[in-house]
C-alpha cells in the first residue's frame, strides 16, 4: 500500500516551468485530498559582492537597508503567489483551502526545499524542471537535480511538453 499524501510542497521560481508543475500539485490536491503549501525562495547576495557594498555604505545601514528590502520583495512575491494561486484555482468552485499556506524564505534554493518540506513534514515536493536547449531531454536544471539526490522523500520534477505556449500555462 502506497503511503497516503495530505501535504504538497510545491516549490516555485514563478517561471513557465512552475506554472505548469502547479497544475499537477492542485491535481493530485483535490484527487487526494492534499493541501498544497507554496514556497518560493529569495536567493541571497553572494558575499563577494557584499564586502564592496558594505565598505562604501557602512554595515548598520546595509543590514538595515537589505532587510527592509527583502520584507518588500517577500510581501511583494507572497502577494503575486496569492494572486496566481487565486487564478489557477478560480476554476475549481469551492478549491481555494488546497493552498494552506504560502512561504517565501530567503537563501540557497536547494538547502530551503529541502529543509521546508523536512520542516513541514511534506508528503511529496513538486517543482518545474529547467532543461533548456537542444539537451534539455538530458539535464533537468540544477535545483532540480540536487533537490531529486538529496531528498529523503519523493519528488514529481514537471517538464513542459513540447508545443505548450505561453497562452497554455
Amino acid at each position: 500500500m502506497l503511503p497516503s499524501i495530505k501535504k504538497i510542497l510545491y516549490a516555485t521560481d514563478l517561471s513557465k516551468n512552475s506554472t505548469f508543475a502547479f497544475r499537477y500539485a492542485i491535481t493530485l490536491a483535490e484527487a487526494l485530498d492534499a493541501r498544497i503549501t507554496i514556497l518560493y525562495i529569495l536567493p541571497t547576495v553572494d558575499s563577494a559582492m557584499e564586502v564592496p557594498i558594505i565598505t562604501q555604505m557602512g554595515e548598520e545601514q546595509y543590514y538595515k537597508l537589505r532587510e527592509e528590502r527583502s520584507r518588500e520583495i517577500i510581501e511583494s512575491i507572497k502577494t503575486r503567489l496569492g494572486e496566481f494561486s487565486r487564478k489557477k484555482l478560480k476554476d475549481l468552485e469551492g478549491q481555494n483551502e488546497l493552498v494552506s499556506s504560502i512561504l517565501v524564505h530567503e537563501g540557497d534554493a536547494v538547502d530551503e526545499i529541502l529543509k521546508t518540506a523536512e520542516k513541514l513534514n511534506s508528503d511529496i515536493i513538486i517543482l518545474g524542471a529547467h532543461g533548456k536547449g537542444i539537451l534539455s531531454h538530458t539535464f533537468l536544471g540544477s535545483v532540480s537535480e540536487k533537490i531529486l539526490r538529496r531528498s529523503t522523500r519523493p519528488v514529481l520534477v514537471v517538464p513542459i511538453p513540447k508545443g505548450v505556449t505561453d497562452s497554455d500555462l
